[in-house]
């Protein structure tokens, strides 16, 4: 092992991340401390070095004065050559060691550390957790806080550790020259860290409205880009201006109230660090004019003095940008730390589906919402069934399908999917055992083949070809040429696949799907964005997809689903009609009226009624 792998730059956390600071950084540094010491004991010997350096100077001067010149270097040889090697060999080594345990084990290690752990909790959270926030502020409060952690840690290890060595080296000193100086450098560091203990909590509470204010523009300015298009075509390019322009306003009155108050934080400081030098040097200079204190004495402290002096500017400058820091990481903590709503049960299991019955029994789901949730459904969908779902938007269609894949926990009633609760199983292996397709498909700003292999990871280039070649996708990914002149399967889809039309972004998802192969399939409205010729293709493809799998197909578009086994007909999140095609329309309720008001597609109907 490597000293750069000393720490385990990806090891996952335990547990969920506490919402108390000092726990919160334990959560966040676990399995890293014991380096972390190891680094803050370099140094501190550097620190120490430091006033050992001024205790030469002092060796070296008043030896001097006891010799002459003539006899100096002959009588004091090994002195000389000693001093030397401590400046030389010995100190550089120190602050190599130290510098190199910060910069190769800690720095590149924490980072990471701190931003998988706050990744991998954000991914576990609800679906309703990101609906509530914008996408840009929770990315931003995860670099904010991972880069903020690893500042404080970089900072106490490089200053902090350092300065308390080097004062109570200093201290130490001091005291051998006279215990009345050694009482001045106590009143004067009391009165140090009394103007410290004031001055930061209230950094710390400015920097937290500051980092508030700088993730709220990220926020905001993410959003506009996201969502360019529909600024473009609203001609809206000012109206996002100037909600962006509230949003740096904010940020910049933050900003400014933070600079007010390190301003005055650095001034009074300085004031505090000059009085330093004042007093020992001159106090120093008073015992030798009592015979006190030798010159080399007097030379010592002035170094002490005057390093100190320096070292309390340095050193208070950096704790201010610690509790800065700290202030980053209590705004990010209020984000990131939430309990996940939606948890595996103790003890879950693994779904297993080898015939694929799903069953809704007395479902309810609303969570306050007036429309788009389910009431007391039940539905009894049989092994191998094709269901589709019709309804008015805000009929309960999604949600339906929103409960079977457990994007939200039923208020009442139970799914299962073979006899197995999906509550009581992992929400992996339930997800894994349904391929879904959506109206608005997602796309990653990565290559056209990575997309299309997301139902799939492990799968070869061939079925990955194949799987397009069956969504009717392979003819237009083999035409894609990207900015960087990358071209077919290694093109890369831009941002939410923008360089694709619709059409073609769902052909991408159906292909994901096929790929996927899961035994329950799901199609929310998986067609609806494409026209009757290329639907008539995917249907063909989705017919041979859907052999020997349980089908729940969502579309307001009926000729879609008029072959399936069965069609329910959904209002107010309730079941108020079901059957074939056939018998709906010979029904003549809700089903028949939305058929009369569409042409009824490209499909031969007189072929679906036989």
């Amino acid at each position: 092992m490597t000293i750069a792998n000393l720490i385990q730059a990806f090891r996952p956390a335990d547990g969920p991340p506490p919402n108390s600071l000092l726990a919160f950084f334990r959560w966040c540094l676990k399995g890293s401390l014991p380096v972390l010491l190891v680094a803050g004991l370099f140094s501190s010997v550097v620190g120490a070095l430091e006033v050992v350096s001024a205790l030469m100077l002092g060796l070296v001067i008043d030896t001097a004065l006891a010799s002459t010149p003539e006899t100096f270097f002959a009588d004091h040889i090994w002195l000389v050559l000693g001093v030397a090697a401590f400046f030389v060999v010995l100190r550089p080594l120190a602050f190599t060691f130290s510098a190199g345990s910060n910069a190769i084990v800690v720095q590149p290690n924490v980072n990471p550390l701190v931003l998988s752990r706050l990744h991998r909790w954000t991914l576990g959270q609800s679906v309703t957790f990101f609906d509530n926030d914008f996408a840009g502020r929770i990315a931003q409060k995860q670099m904010q806080t991972s880069r903020a952690v690893t500042d404080v840690v970089s900072e106490v290890i490089n200053v902090v550790f350092f300065a308390i060595a080097s004062l109570i080296g200093s201290a130490v000193l001091l005291a051998t020259i006279n215990g009345w100086v050694s009482l001045v450098l106590a009143v004067w560091l009391i009165g140090y860290f009394g103007f410290i203990s004031w001055f930061l909590p209230r950094i710390r509470i400015k920097s937290k409205g500051r980092a508030a204010a700088r993730a709220m523009v990220t926020g905001q300015v993410v959003d506009t880009i996201t969502n360019i298009k529909t600024v473009k075509l609203f001609a809206h390019a000012a109206h996002e201006d100037r909600a962006a322009l509230s949003a740096m306003k904010t940020f910049r009155e933050r900003a400014i109230e933070f600079g007010w108050m390190a301003t005055f934080f650095r001034g009074s400081l300085m004031t505090l660090a000059g009085a330093l030098p004042v007093l020992l040097i001159g106090g120093t200079l008073w015992l030798w004019t009592h015979g006190a204190a030798t010159a080399g004495e007097i030379a010592a402290s002035g170094v002490v003095s005057i390093r100190i002096a320096q070292m309390t500017g340095w050193v208070s400058f950096t704790l201010m940008g610690i509790y800065a820091n700290i202030g980053e990481i209590e705004d990010g903590m209020r984000t990131l730390t939430p309990p996940h709503e939606l948890v595996d049960a103790p003890n879950a299991g693994v779904l297993d589906v080898p015939k694929g019955q799903i069953e809704f029994s007395n479902v309810g789901f609303a969570y306050g919402r007036q429309s788009g949730g389910v009431e007391d459904l039940t539905l009894n969908i049989a092994p191998g069934e094709k269901l589709g779902i019709v309804g008015a938007s805000g009929a309960g269609k999604s949600t339906l399908v929103a409960l079977l894949l457990r994007l939200y926990d039923a208020e009442k009633g139970s799914i299962s999917i073979d006899g197995e609760d999906v509550s009581e199983v992992t929400q992996e292996s339930l997800r894994s055992k349904i391929a879904m397709v959506t109206q608005d498909t997602a796309m990653f700003n990565r290559s056209a083949r990575d997309n299309l292999a997301y139902g799939r990871p492990e799968a070869t280039d061939a079925e990955v070809q194949r799987a397009a070649e069956r969504a009717s996708a392979h003819e237009f990914i083999t035409e894609l040429k990207d900015y960087a002149g990358r071209t077919g399967y290694d093109a890369h889809l831009g941002e939410r696949g923008v360089r694709l039309s619709g059409g073609q972004r769902q052909r991408v998802a159906l292909a994901r799907a096929i790929l996927k192969d899961a035994p329950v399939l799901v199609l929310d409205e998986a067609t609806s964005a494409l026209d009757s010729e290329v639907e008539a293709e995917i249907q063909e493809a989705l017919e041979t997809v859907m052999e020997g799998k349980t089908v729940l197909a969502v579309a307001h578009r009926l000729s879609t689903i008029a072959r399936m086994d069965r069609i329910i007909v959904m209002e107010e999140g309730r079941i108020v009609e079901q059957g074939t095609h056939e018998s709906l329309l010979e029904k003549g309720g809700l089903y028949a009226g939305y058929w009369q008001r569409q042409s009824g597609g490209f499909l031969d109907l007189g072929q679906a009624a036989e």
